[in-house]
């Protein structure tokens, strides 16, 4: 199965970047052929980390949405990861629907993923709600509890949003937590999760710890997503 990854949040800071590199490495590691986008013109980190597999892209404009898309005619085993600026589910929800890409991809038998990643307030819990509201039943939904963006959960797992989300047929999920030190680092230099991994004697190369809790976090990350529609 192929899939496309709309990784989203609508809220800034919650994570929706990370969480789009390290399904980008997860397509590498498992050398499953993707093609990313990036619509954050503010700090364009998925393009930067991962150079050579992400492109800039205009969410406000069909013309530059539609180019997401169209390498899936020629090519429809490929994945498409696409990173999400905060407050874009308007234009994106109205360039799905009057393009009718979900019809579109369900002939192509392409599976259409909408990430929702969360910090552990009330608002990221709410526009989860937004989200499922806007594309009803049909795509999948992927929940990210993203634990290195907040420590407690449970305002989400009490919510009528997650109710909503499960009725749908949601995947929730947990991304751990990275270090601090060690992410600073890597965000730092705009490394790659492989090279934060192998890279040993490089001029910003990790230590032998930093190394290990990377390799770690990126092997449970990578259990979660084993279990989703990729």
């Amino acid at each position: 199965m192929s899939s496309i990854n709309f990784i989203g949040g609508e809220k800034g800071g919650v994570g929706k970047s990370v969480t789009a590199r390290v399904l980008a490495q997860y397509f590498i590691d498992h050398n499953r052929p993707f093609t990313g986008f990036d619509t954050d013109r503010s700090h364009s980190s998925f393009t930067r980390f991962y150079e050579g597999y992400a492109s800039p892209v205009v969410v406000d404009s069909f013309e530059g949405l539609d180019t997401i898309v169209n390498g899936f005619e020629s090519n429809p085993e490929q994945n498409v990861i696409v990173d999400l600026a905060a407050q874009t589910l308007a234009p994106l929800a109205r360039w799905i629907k009057e393009s009718e890409l979900l019809d579109v991809f369900d002939e192509l038998g392409v599976a259409v993923n909408f990430w929702h990643v969360l910090d552990d307030g009330k608002d990221s819990s709410e526009l989860l709600g937004t989200l499922i509201d806007t594309f009803g039943a049909r795509p999948n939904y992927i929940v990210v509890q993203n634990y290195g963006r907040g420590s407690d959960f449970g305002m989400l797992l009490a919510s009528q949003s997650l109710a909503k989300a499960t009725s749908a047929g949601a995947h929730v999920i947990t991304l751990p937590r990275l270090h601090e030190a060690s992410m600073r680092k890597i965000d730092a230099n705009n490394t790659s999760f492989w090279k934060a991994v192998n890279d040993r004697q490089g001029e910003h190369a990790l230590g032998l710890l930093e190394r290990q809790r990377v390799k770690s976090w990126l092997a449970t990350t990578y259990a979660a997503f084993d279990t989703l529609p990729l």
